[in-house]
């Protein structure tokens, strides 16, 4: 294998999870558009590789991308409503109620869906636990407004969550 082939090769080995499960929270826990928007993220990462400059690290780098691809899908599916495919939703296993966790899981994507698409994007990164500060460089604002945001967003959703 060549060294372009390598490299991408570890990049997807290391970041699939990561990236699979930012699209389920953009795509609210729809499998397979998730997936379709995977694919395209790491098509763009293999025809983007060559000119990635180390400007930043490679995972704000991947992020980016793939906050980006699912915002272009967003825009394009705007005007349609999507439904949330319950069956599709992947929940950990736990003592808990699967039933009960399972609808709360449901509940709180159908709370992140309703955030304007720059919060979206904040939560999302910030419940795959990136540190603020990654967050602020990929989103593009100051570290301050993200801690602000992030605690809003936090309020926000609980509201919803409970209150549905």
């Amino acid at each position: 294998m060549r060294s372009k082939e390598i490299i991408y090769q570890k990049i997807y080995e290391e970041n699939y999870p990561k990236v699979m499960r930012l699209c389920m929270g953009y795509t609210a826990g729809n499998e397979s558009l998730a997936k379709d928007l995977v694919q395209e993220t790491f098509i763009k990462i293999w025809q983007n590789l060559d000119s990635f400059r180390n400007e930043s690290g490679i995972g704000t780098w991947i992020y980016r991308i793939c906050v980006n691809t699912c915002l272009a899908e967003i825009r394009r599916e705007r005007k349609k409503e999507r439904e949330l495919q319950i069956d599709s939703l992947q929940v950990s296993d736990s003592n808990d109620n699967p039933a009960e966790k399972e609808d709360m899981l449901v509940q709180l994507y159908k709370c992140i869906n309703k955030l304007s698409s720059t919060n979206k994007a904040i939560i999302l990164l910030e419940l795959e636990g990136l540190p603020q500060l990654e967050i602020s460089e990929i989103i593009g604002i100051k570290h301050e407004a993200v801690r602000t945001r992030i605690h809003r967003i936090k309020q926000q959703l609980t509201i919803c969550v409970n209150n549905e």
